[in-house]
């Protein structure tokens, strides 16, 4: 179950998204609709393949599953 803030590295985005989806009990086609992306790019952004999806449509996707982007410094102990 994926609850609060977490650590997340780009490779394991697709997979959130997914796993997220599934626990809204969204189907691909559905989400893809509300996010106005087809269903294959939706596919392909679960599977790992995002380098032509926009942040904009990520931050849609993740809007509507209930989550938002959030930058962090990568080490907070250097200034």
């Amino acid at each position: 179950m994926i609850a609060g803030s977490y650590h997340l590295n780009l490779l394991d985005l697709g997979k959130t998204i997914k796993t997220l989806r599934k626990q809204k009990g969204l189907t691909q086609e559905e989400l893809a609709r509300q996010s106005n992306i087809s269903r294959v790019t939706l596919s392909k952004l679960e599977n790992g393949y995002i380098a032509n999806i926009s942040i904009v449509t990520i931050n849609q996707i993740l809007s509507l599953l209930g989550y938002e982007i959030d930058i962090k410094p990568a080490n907070p102990f250097i200034s």
